[in-house]
């Protein structure tokens, strides 16, 4: 396929990974206690220390900082609408005032944010490194059954006249005639309303 597309099967898979990585560096950003995570929209940068205990090491020890590593970008709430997911941020403009953004998470951009992340955190989700990696519930390409799964069906019964080819035949052209299209303008560098368009007809 010229440009990734949404699996209908796993559309809400998909959706339910992209709410617990983060959006540019692809890391885990939940934590064992889902009740202090849930809350959080920032993938946290800084270093926190721990406040000082008056345990078996003696008063006003501070034990070691842990820091998480993130790159500190403000993490967006995913909504699943048809064969789309969207992602609604709060922005900050130039005036100080909050304003509401909800652009579109297309396959491809979930396709990168997937397949960044790490082994480590692919254990710690629940998830095999060789059979069950995230960014294969993408569709980047589309395996083509053979004629014998699809036979075309004779339209007088006698086997020598007109034949009718199979539904599934039919859906194969189009889709098809669909990634043609999205080929055709990325090489020719068309409008990028003219490029999403086609890349929407591609995912139907």
């Amino acid at each position: 396929l010229a440009k990734p597309v949404y699996h209908p099967g796993f559309i809400k898979k998909v959706k339910k990974v992209l709410e617990i990585v983060c959006h540019n560096c692809s890391k885990v950003r939940f934590n064992r206690i889902w009740n202090i995570c849930k809350k959080k929209t920032r993938c946290e940068n800084e270093v926190k220390e721990q406040k000082p205990d008056d345990g078996e090491y003696g008063l006003n020890m501070k034990q070691a900082p842990v820091n998480h590593g993130g790159c500190g970008n403000i993490q967006p709430r995913v909504r699943h609408k048809a064969l789309q997911l969207i992602a609604k941020y709060e922005a900050q403009g130039e005036d100080g005032v909050k304003k509401k953004e909800e652009p579109p998470i297309t396959p491809e951009m979930a396709h990168n944010i997937l397949r960044r992340i790490s082994d480590d955190d692919l254990r710690d989700m629940g998830l095999n490194l060789e059979y069950a990696r995230p960014e294969w519930m993408i569709v980047t390409v589309l395996p083509v059954p053979p004629p014998p799964v699809r036979p075309s069906i004779s339209m007088d019964g006698t086997g020598q006249g007109l034949r009718n080819e199979d539904d599934l035949t039919y859906k194969l052209g189009d889709i098809i005639r669909a990634n043609s299209n999205v080929k055709q303008a990325i090489r020719e560098g068309s409008p990028a309303h003219i490029a999403q368009d086609f890349e929407q007809l591609l995912q139907y």
